[in-house]
This record gives structure tokens, C-alpha cells and sequence, in this order.
């Protein structure tokens, strides 16, 4: 019998990606991505994505598309089903880590459902009035249709805000409605969910630290090489934390001082958003830093509890 998957979740600079190499060499695991910012090639420093010479297993999906490519959660659970299988085929065990709670439940809950088509036509006139009419506009016209949806969105992600909205239009029933309903009463796949966090004082203190290594890393010439190549306004990768910020300020919008300040402010709101997401979820077993005398003590317990909870017989995808 296969054991089961573990997914490990929280908010970003949490120090989830440690923790998935110790587990992985500890319980014979190989890591998928769970991280919607990851899968962009070039977008290296500002998504903390694990240098390739510190990948002590084997990491999936993480640099398979373009920045200016479009990449959906559908697209993500297809994928992510493919690695599930071919990794346990060699006798491994899947390991997610991530903070996209959205592809982690698409994947383990099946919480996607069938969308109507894509409407080009219908896309592109929402595109337009948000080119014309401003984010925030479009963000109050989804709010006011599909407030589920809309709390789940970043006010500037436009590109998610346009799709509720497409699917509100075509449908008459709100995207949130839609995935409710479709919601599967049982998980696709067994899974072992380990949460990891601290107390606010230090989680912050983690993002501002881990800011000002992006920094010192180049992040502002990863920014610059991507900007000068023409990186699409509309696309998801432009919005990403630290892209924006510093394309703000290659733009003149915002000193480099100021730029800092904001990603370090947007991070911990982000980080904010990912824990209300993620603490709804009661089958989350979570670990805090403060618990512990040490980061390996933490570490030892989240083995124990694997250990002590392991499920076998793992479900094919339904």
C-alpha cells in the first residue's frame, strides 16, 4: 500500500521549503510546488525559489512556463495529477509545499469544476473597461455580483477578477456558487496536511529579513532583465510580489526606498490572507515555531505526527 501525501502549508517565509527537505529525505518523498508564482521561469529571486544545487530530491512544477504565458488551476491539476502518479510509480511519496491554497485544493479536494468556455470576445471587452475604468472599478463590480469570490482576489489581480466575472455573465451564477457546488463531498487523494507558522512579531521579522536578501541577491535586476524583455502588463507574472514593486520604481513611479517598504508591507498582508485561507481548513495539524526550543525540535514533531497519522491506500484521481 502507498503511504499517503503530505501537503505542507502557511504563509510565505514560514520556512516551508526546509521543512519539505527534511521530510522528503526523512520519508523517501519527492516535492511538488504548490506555488503560483514558482512555475515562471526567470521569476527566481523575488518567489524565494530553491536554487537548483540545493534541491537534495527531486522538485516538480516549478519553471514550466514563459512569464507571459497564461497558466491556469485547471492546467496545474493536470499536471500535479500526472506527477502524483509518476512519482509513486517509482515507489516515492508525493510531498506538496505551498502557499496557493487554490491549487493545493484543486488537486487534493477537487474543488475545481468544469468552467463554461472561454469567451474571447466577452474577455477582451472586461480587459478594455478595466484599461479604461481602473482595477479597483472592476474589483467593486465583482464584489458587488460575488462577494465569495472577490475576498479571495487581490484587488489588482485583474486577470482572476475579469474570469469570476466572464463566468457571472455567461452563467447568472456566481463563480464561488459554482465551485460550492461542485465541491466533491470526499478528498481525490489522502492526504496528511502539516501547517507551519509563528507568532506575528516573528513571521514579520522573517518577511522583512527574507525582502532584503532578495534585495542583496539582484532582485532588482532580475526585475530590470524581465521588464526590458517586454513583460506584459495583463500578465499574472507582472502583478507577482516584488515584480511590481520594483517595476514601479523602474518606472519612476516610487523611489527604490519606498519600493522596499511596500513589498515588505504587501508581503505581510499577503501572508495575512494566506492564513485565513489556509486556518479555515480544520484537517491542518499546525506547527509553531514558538511551541518549540528549536527549528529541528519543530521539525522532529512534525515527523512524529506523520509518522503516528500515516494513511495507506491511496486513491487514484477520481
Amino acid at each position: 500500500m502507498t503511504a499517503a501525501i503530505i501537503a505542507i502549508v502557511g504563509p510565505t517565509a514560514s520556512g516551508k521549503t526546509d521543512l519539505s527537505l527534511f521530510l522528503a529525505t526523512e520519508l523517501n518523498g519527492e516535492i511538488v510546488s504548490a506555488d503560483s508564482m514558482q512555475i515562471y521561469r526567470g521569476l527566481d529571486i523575488g518567489t524565494a525559489k530553491i536554487e537548483p544545487e540545493k534541491r537534495s530530491v527531486p522538485h516538480y512544477l516549478i519553471d514550466i512556463i514563459e512569464p507571459h504565458e497564461q497558466f491556469s488551476v485547471a492546467d496545474y491539476k493536470q499536471l500535479a495529477d500526472e506527477t502524483i502518479t509518476n512519482i509513486i510509480k517509482r515507489g516515492k511519496r508525493p510531498i506538496f509545499v505551498g502557499g496557493t491554497g487554490l491549487y493545493l485544493q484543486s488537486v487534493l479536494d477537487g474543488l475545481l469544476f468544469p468552467e463554461p468556455a472561454k469567451d474571447e470576445i466577452l474577455r477582451r471587452r472586461l480587459l478594455d473597461e478595466a484599461a479604461e475604468l481602473g482595477n479597483e472599478y472592476m474589483y467593486r463590480r465583482l464584489l458587488s455580483c460575488d462577494e465569495d469570490s472577490a475576498r479571495k482576489i487581490h484587488p489588482n489581480d485583474i486577470r482572476r477578477i475579469v474570469r469570476a466575472l466572464e463566468v457571472y455573465i455567461k452563467t447568472g451564477t456566481p463563480l464561488s456558487k459554482l465551485q460550492k457546488e461542485y465541491r466533491e463531498l470526499a478528498p481525490r487523494y489522502k492526504t496528511i496536511w502539516i501547517g507551519i507558522t509563528a507568532n506575528r512579531e516573528r513571521l514579520y521579522k522573517r518577511i522583512d529579513e527574507r525582502v532584503d536578501q532578495m534585495i542583496a541577491a539582484g532582485l532588482l535586476d532580475e526585475v530590470t532583465n524581465l521588464y526590458k524583455k517586454g513583460l506584459a502588463p495583463d500578465s499574472t507574472a507582472y502583478q507577482a510580489l516584488g515584480y511590481k514593486e520594483m517595476i514601479w520604481y523602474l518606472q519612476g513611479l516610487v523611489t527604490l526606498d519606498e519600493a522596499i517598504r511596500i513589498l515588505k508591507r504587501d508581503t505581510r498582508h499577503y501572508a495575512k490572507r494566506q492564513l485565513s485561507w489556509f486556518r479555515r481548513d480544520k484537517r491542518i495539524k499546525w506547527f509553531d515555531y514558538d511551541d518549540y526550543v528549536d527549528t529541528i525540535a519543530l521539525y522532529q514533531a512534525v515527523l512524529e505526527h506523520i509518522k503516528k497519522t500515516d494513511l495507506v491506500g491511496l486513491e487514484e484521481p477520481q
